[in-house]
C-alpha cells in the first residue's frame, strides 16, 4: 500500500458526475461517565486525554491529516494507493511516519468489522455494553473510546452555568420553567445522554479514484435518537411531563448545535474525524467492490491481525 499527499481542488464540473451517499452504521451514545482517576491520570500525563472533571472548552476550527481518497486496480486488489489531504498541521518526515498508518489502520479496521459492530458506549447503565468484541480488538473502538470521554467531558462543561453557554442555558431553562409552572425544579436526566451518527457523506469516484467531498455527523439526544428508531419499528414512546419537554427544547435549541459545530470542526474532535473518513471508504469499498478477493476473505470477517491493540486499553 502506498501513500499519496492530496490537496484537491473539485471543479464545478463535478456535480454532474456520479456520486455516491453513504450512511455508516457508526454510532456511539454518549452518557455522563466518569473513569476512574487511574486510567484518566495516565493518558492526560501524555496529552491524550483531560483529567476526569477537568472543564474542557470549545476549541478552534482544525482540519487534521486524514484519508481523501484512494486508488485501486481492479487486477490486483491487494494494491492500493491511499490519498491523504496534509492537514492543518505542519507535520515532519517522523510525525507522518507515526500517523499515516494510523489513518490506513482505521480504514482497514471499518473492512474488517461489520458496518453494525462499529460502536462504542460509555454508559454506567450498560457496563456489559461498552465495545463490541471485535471492535475493541482494533486501534480504532480504542481511539473511538477516548473521543467518546472527551464528549462527556465537554458536554458537562457545555451546561456549566459557570461559563457563558451553559449560563445561557440554565437562564433559558429556568426562566421557560417559572413562567409555565412557577417553579424551576427541572428534571436533569433529560441533558446527559447524546448520540453521534452520521447525517450524510458523498464520495466521488472517477476511473479506479474515490475521493470523500464532504461529510458530517449530527448530534442528537438520546430521546429524539430513540423516538427515531421507535418510530421506524411502529412503537410509540411514553410521553414526557412539559418541565421536561422544556429542558429538552432549550438543549437543542443552545447546547447541541454547539457540540454538533465542535464534532464537525474543532481539534477537540479531529481524531473522530480521521477515523470518520477511513470508514467511508471502507463502505464504499465494500459496496462497489464486492466481488474483489479483499472483500470476500476480508470485508466484515472481523479479521484484525496486524490492526489489533491490547483489549485491555480499553
Amino acid at each position: 500500500m502506498r501513500v499519496r499527499h492530496c490537496l484537491l481542488t473539485i471543479s464545478g464540473s463535478l456535480v454532474v458526475r456520479k456520486f455516491v451517499s453513504l450512511f455508516i452504521l457508526l454510532a456511539f451514545c454518549l452518557q455522563c461517565l466518569m473513569p476512574p482517576n487511574g486510567w484518566t491520570q495516565s493518558l492526560s500525563a501524555a496529552g491524550l486525554l483531560p483529567l476526569s472533571g477537568t472543564p474542557v472548552s470549545l476549541s478552534p476550527a482544525f482540519t487534521p491529516a486524514h484519508l481523501k481518497g484512494m486508488i485501486i486496480d481492479p487486477k490486483q486488489p491487494f494494491k492500493m494507493d491511499f490519498l491523504i489531504h496534509r492537514g492543518d498541521a505542519a507535520l515532519t518526515d517522523q510525525d507522518k511516519q507515526a500517523l499515516y498508518p494510523t489513518l490506513i489502520k482505521y480504514f482497514l479496521a471499518a473492512l474488517a468489522i461489520p458496518d453494525t459492530d462499529q460502536w462504542v458506549n460509555l454508559s454506567p447503565y450498560e457496563k456489559t455494553r461498552i465495545i463490541p468484541d471485535n471492535f475493541g480488538l482494533t486501534e480504532m473502538g480504542r481511539d473511538l473510546l477516548a473521543q467518546d470521554y472527551i464528549l462527556k467531558q465537554i458536554s458537562a462543561s457545555l451546561t456549566n452555568p459557570d461559563t457563558d453557554l451553559g449560563r445561557k442555558f440554565w437562564d433559558a431553562v429556568y426562566s421557560q420553567a417559572y413562567q409555565k409552572f412557577g417553579t424551576t425544579d427541572i428534571p436533569t436526566e433529560t441533558f446527559t445522554k447524546v448520540w453521534i451518527m452520521p447525517d450524510k457523506a458523498v464520495l466521488y469516484e472517477k476511473g479506479n479514484t474515490v475521493y470523500v467531498l464532504e461529510h458530517h455527523l449530527k448530534v442528537m439526544m438520546d430521546k429524539d435518537y430513540l423516538a427515531a428508531r421507535m418510530n421506524n419499528a411502529g412503537v410509540a414512546l411514553e410521553a414526557d411531563n412539559e418541565a421536561a419537554l422544556i429542558a429538552q427544547k432549550v438543549m437543542r435549541e443552545v447546547i447541541i448545535p454547539a457540540i454538533e459545530k465542535e464534532v464537525n470542526e474543532g481539534k477537540n474532535f479531529a481524531q473522530l474525524r480521521q477515523v470518520y473518513s477511513g470508514t467511508l471508504l471502507a463502505a464504499w469499498y465494500k459496496r462497489a467492490l464486492k466481488g474483489s478477493i479483499l472483500t470476500q476473505v476480508y470485508a466484515d470477517r472481523s479479521k484484525v491481525s496486524g490492526i489489533n491493540q491490547d483489549p485491555a486499553n480499553n
